[in-house]
């Protein structure tokens, strides 16, 4: 336990929380925290856009017309690309986006983002980040004087006092330390975590 997290509290500004060196005192590695974000940023498109091509059209058995003698185009189905009832020419399919990370390199990029966020004081600690009522002025007054224009609570459990003060101040997003979004995290400019929420994080990735 060589590493402290800097608490901000508003009825006691001092004081710290002491983590481990072994999750928030690594080494920056740009190149796994890339390949995080961008995993996780794939992983999230929906990839269910699709159309029919012409085995996938219905009907279109028969021949439409006998191949000589007609004066027409030769033509084998009515499901032809070049018909107004046929298939797509280049139909697009369902596709899967999501790009293989395993566990341990997930682990060590998430301990590489928090060792950077707090070798940049952008990570916090707080226990008085519960307001006691659903109002957003209430939350709102405490996150005031961080002064960052995204701010990233993460919490060991959201009761409903949080969650619904939250919704309504624009760049706050509120999370639990088994949802920890690794764009999220990259993204603020200040991330707040409750004592409780800083452990389960210790927990989960050593």
């Amino acid at each position: 336990m060589g590493l402290q997290v800097p608490a901000i509290n508003d009825k006691d500004s001092a004081g710290s929380v002491d983590v481990a060196d072994a999750v928030f005192g690594i080494s920056f590695n740009e190149t796994l925290v890339h390949q995080l974000v961008t995993s996780f940023l794939a992983g999230a498109r929906s990839g269910t856009k699709g159309q029919k091509n012409r085995a996938s059209v219905r009907g279109g058995g028969i021949k439409p017309w006998r191949q000589k003698g007609t004066g027409r185009a030769r033509s084998g189905t009515s499901r032809s690309p070049i018909w107004r009832t046929g298939g797509v020419t280049f139909a697009a399919s369902t596709r899967n986006y999501e790009q293989k990370l395993n566990k341990k390199m997930y682990r060590a990029g998430i301990r590489s983002i928090f060792s950077e966020l707090l070798r940049q004081d952008r990570l916090a600690v707080s226990n008085d980040i519960y307001p006691d009522s659903p109002k957003t002025k209430e939350l709102a007054s405490k996150l005031k004087s961080l002064e960052s224009s995204r701010i990233l609570i993460i919490a060991d459990k959201i009761d409903q006092n949080l969650e619904l003060a939250s919704r309504n101040i624009p760049n706050v997003e509120v999370t639990t330390a088994g949802a920890l979004s690794p764009v999220s995290l990259v993204s603020a400019d200040k991330v707040i975590a409750t004592e409780k929420g800083l452990k389960q994080i210790e927990e989960r990735l050593s």
